[in-house]
């Protein structure tokens, strides 16, 4: 099962649930609203609707206008405690919204020999899953306690953080599959905190919360351009006709 925390960017849902339709294998993708404005929630779920992605309306979120780590952090354990455990899925991944896979791939396979794994955040001594690509075998994690809030009292944790206690420090990090990250600006001439991406993997991260938001929409072009090699092969595979 895969599951995305969705906020008020259709666009981005869209092109998400194309390229994981065509080139993620998995049962099921959950799209998880937590977007505060309705029309914003109403695009998104006509966007799941297209694709056959499952949609979820979350509960209204404290934190949304006051901390996107927090708010994203109790997305997660929404999920967690009301879709997941009784679900009891094999296998469950979080996914970024703005998170886009290029090239086939299963990111399931790691957990036949690992509990969980995903993208390795650092911060002291002390280390976490990054929320936007971390993925959990159910029957290893299913009895613990798991939070997906922030740690600030551990060495600062973001979101996700809340699992040192529970799994992260009782696991060795180095046995952990990693995949490589390089930043880049998205954007020629451009300093590359102002128009910062990242490919993990061959998955692009547009990293939309992140750089000189006015240049958002010269970014997100930037970011189509790159991805437009995948979207096409896969719209042709599919037999879509998109504009």
């Amino acid at each position: 099962m895969l599951l995305t925390i969705a906020f008020s960017d259709a666009q981005c849902l869209d092109m998400q649930l194309r390229l994981t339709r065509g080139l993620v294998r998995h049962d099921l993708h959950i799209i998880a609203d937590n977007s505060i404005d309705e029309v914003a929630a109403d695009e998104n779920e006509q966007v799941c609707a297209s694709h056959g992605a499952v949609y979820v309306r979350l509960p209204v979120n404290p934190w949304t206008a006051r901390n996107a780590s927090r708010s994203h952090g109790a997305a997660m354990n929404w999920m967690w405690h009301n879709i997941l455990k009784p679900a009891a899925p094999a296998a469950f991944g979080f996914l970024d919204q703005d998170l886009f896979p290029t090239q086939s791939c299963d990111p399931f396979e790691p957990l036949e020999d690992a509990a969980f794994y995903g993208d390795l955040r650092w911060s002291g001594a002390r280390w976490f899953l990054w929320a936007g690509y971390c993925f959990f075998r159910f029957d290893a994690v299913a009895r613990e306690p798991l939070d997906f809030g922030l740690d600030w009292f551990a060495n600062r944790l973001d979101t996700g953080g809340a699992n040192w206690n529970v799994l992260y420090r009782h696991a060795d990090p180095n046995t952990m599959p990693q995949r490589p990250i390089t930043s880049f600006a998205a954007l020629p001439g451009v300093e590359l905190r102002q128009a910062y991406c990242e490919w993990r993997g061959t998955w692009l991260h547009e990293v939309g919360l992140d750089g000189d938001l006015s240049l958002k929409t010269k970014k997100r072009d930037a970011v189509l351009r790159l991805l437009e090699p995948a979207l096409v092969r896969h719209s042709a595979d599919a037999g879509e006709l998109r504009i």
